[in-house]
């Protein structure tokens, strides 16, 4: 080092120490905080203050009991389905139902973004796209997987509609997502060729065709139950960027994404012009030009919030990978490249290997895991027993919405939810109407939906994912 770079250095420590001894060099910043919401504080916002409360951290399942619940799922709910044991074909009758079920008209109108309503002339036009008149009386079907993140929608279109009170945010031809790595059904394709009606687990409506790759089953079912595999733990994760291989770089992983594992034989030095050795070599499902299923190598680098296998099912985990979505905006049937409170739910409990239905009342009024119901007679009384019994990623279900229990403080019980809507009663018994419109940590026992009701008075099911439990 010259004497120029020691005088410099030597000035800055100097200047450091000078600082430090006024107590202004290493003074912790804080962060502004505003807030509407009731007896939450900005301690509240990081998992380390739930997490401290926990010190049970044992297996709330083993991956056997998880494994068991699952097929006793897949078995009993009429909600969820492994879409590889659909039959090499449906009969006129039975595609025909599939298609009632997933493009039916709605009831309320629905109106365009710019204000115009939906005439019977605009549904006759989807439902023409929906293909019915070439259902024929044995029907194909064929099985693909999911290669990017894609919307699952009620019609085949990308027309977005609203419901009379204009809540450009809900776009209720939105029905759900869909994920890489997913496994499908492919029951019937559109009029105009370019979309697909497909089953998933847990739910079937129209997807665009180039989000899928087609296969053959056995290949499909062998790379679903390949016994090395990550798990995305993180929110979002990214693929590592690959020149000229678009279908292989920047990939988007959502939570819950499961990947096989390249075998170590396949691996190599170098992978896409990068050493392997820092990253995990994933085979990513990907779909050729005449839309055919392939599998190509990905990096996805070891920093990378995943993890090897599932997680354990402990409420440690519970919490942590629930506040992974905190600050997530809200997004309706997985709109905004996010997700709504069934979906943030559900993808929590992917990251263990546990399955679940998609929309909130098939959930909250399914019989599966241990379920306290509550009639629209029950008393508080009963309501506030159980919740003094509750555990951490308990379900609390009200019509609508799904929220999960992260503990107690100060004899209030919390909740994360991905929720939109924010009320409560002020001091001055006024009632407040706010927006939350994301993923957000709440009392539960303040929050109304109106002046005259609560969420506990709307609480209709409690539910634990555990072993056993009527289903």
């Amino acid at each position: 080092m010259n004497n120029k770079a020691q005088s410099i250095l030597g000035a800055a420590i100097a200047a450091a120490l000078l600082l430090s001894s006024q107590g202004l060099a290493y003074a912790q910043p804080t962060a502004p905080f505003v807030s509407d919401v009731p007896l939450v504080q900005p301690t509240m916002l990081s998992p380390a203050f739930w997490l401290k409360q926990q010190a049970d951290n044992a297996p709330l399942m083993s991956e056997r009991q998880i494994q068991a619940f699952n097929r006793k799922l897949i078995a009993n709910n009429p909600y969820v389905r492994d879409p590889l044991t659909y039959a090499d074909d449906l009969s006129r009758d039975e595609l025909i139902q599939h298609l009632q079920k997933a493009s039916s008209t709605p009831s309320s109108p629905r109106f365009y973004t710019g204000g115009r309503q939906l005439t019977d002339e605009d549904f006759a036009r989807y439902h023409t796209n929906t293909n019915k008149a070439q259902v024929q009386d044995k029907n194909q079907v064929r099985f693909g997987m999911v290669v990017e993140r894609t919307s699952l929608r009620t019609f085949p279109t990308d027309d977005r509609v609203l419901n009379a009170e204009m809540d450009a945010d809900l776009d209720r031809f939105q029905e759900s997502g869909a994920f890489p790595g997913e496994a499908v059904a492919v029951l019937h394709e559109s009029a105009d060729g370019l979309w697909y009606l497909v089953a998933a687990y847990n739910y079937t409506a129209w997807v665009k065709k180039s989000a899928i790759a087609l296969g053959d089953k056995d290949t499909i079912v062998d790379y679903m139950q390949a016994k090395d595999f990550i798990i995305v733990s993180g929110d979002k994760v990214d693929t590592s960027f690959v020149l000229n291989k678009p279908r292989v770089s920047e990939v988007q992983l959502d939570m819950g994404v499961r990947l096989t594992l390249m075998p170590q034989e396949n691996i190599e030095h170098l992978t896409h012009g990068q050493n392997s050795f820092a990253s995990y070599i994933v085979k990513l499902p990907v779909r050729n030009g005449d839309g055919s299923l392939a599998f190509e190598k990905a990096l996805l680098p070891r920093s990378s919030d995943v993890s090897v296998g599932y997680l354990p099912l402990t409420r440690h985990n519970l919490i942590a990978q629930g506040f992974k979505f905190l600050g997530e905006r809200y997004g309706w049937g997985h709109d905004y490249n996010a997700r709504d409170c069934t979906g943030f739910v559900g993808e929590i409990y992917k990251t263990f290997g546990v399955m679940m239905p998609r929309n909130s009342s098939w959930q909250g009024k399914g019989d599966y895991g241990y379920n306290w119901r509550f009639d629209e007679d029950a008393k508080l009384e009963q309501k506030q027993q159980v919740l003094a019994q509750m555990q951490v990623g308990d379900l609390i279900y009200i019509p609508g919405h799904v929220m999960m229990y992260i503990g107690d403080y100060q004899g209030q019980p919390y909740v994360i939810h991905d929720v939109k809507g924010l009320g409560y009663l002020k001091e001055d018994g006024a009632f407040y109407d706010g927006e939350l419109n994301g993923v957000s940590v709440t009392p539960l026992l303040p929050l109304h939906l109106n002046a005259d009701t609560s969420y506990l008075d709307k609480t209709y099911a409690i539910k634990r994912i555990a072993p056993g439990g009527a289903q």
